[in-house]
């Protein structure tokens, strides 16, 4: 008798602890909870985004879409006091465009461009080795019609203040255009 109870109240233990790390592991953010290097070797715990409105692009330096650095940053500037975050995840899987270092990318961002944003070490954001942050935008458990891989350096993925993904903007939409400033504007005016 004395063994069918203890043999019971392990079995509890054991399932109790199951369903506390179940529990825990459901609290974790896709977005927050994720920790990543910036481009400075800086260890930020995306954490750090939580009440602000943060788009998410993955950049390139050698790319036609380069550009687009230059209205990211404006937009930044234009906005941050009122919550905008920007970051850029530089990504070599397109073509090889972005074949610099941590230190090249850097020099080159602030010496073309200006960028002040927040900008990360090179990752992947497609296949077996993206980073966990991008195989949550890429999948469908953001609740967005347009999921799948990134097809190409400058997508844009817009996460609310409450750490909801808003929207997904492809290459070709500049993030100065219409469409994006409209997104980005009507997640600001949410607290």
């Amino acid at each position: 008798m004395r063994t069918l109870i203890t043999a019971c109240t392990l079995l509890a233990v054991a399932t109790a602890s199951t369903l506390l790390a179940d529990e825990g592991s459901q609290d974790k953010h896709p977005i927050y909870s994720q920790t990543m290097k910036s481009l400075t070797g800086k260890k930020v715990a995306l954490s750090e985004y939580k009440g602000k409105v943060l788009l998410i692009v993955n950049t390139a330096s050698e790319c036609g879409a380069t550009p687009q650095y230059e209205p990211l940053e404006a937009m930044y500037e234009k906005l941050k006091d009122k919550g905008l975050v920007v970051a850029g995840f530089p990504c070599n899987q397109f073509a090889k465009q972005e074949p610099g270092t941590d230190e090249e990318i850097a020099d080159f961002c602030k010496k073309n461009y200006g960028v002040s944003f927040d900008m990360y070490s090179k990752i992947d954001v497609n296949g077996d080795k993206a980073a966990p942050l991008y195989k949550f935008l890429t999948s469908g458990k953001t609740g967005l019609k347009d999921t799948g891989p990134v097809k190409w350096n400058f997508e844009k993925f817009l996460i609310g203040r409450d750490g909801k993904v808003i929207a997904r903007f492809r290459t070709g939409t500049q993030p100065d255009s219409p469409e994006v400033l409209d997104a980005i504007d009507k997640a600001l005016a949410q607290k």
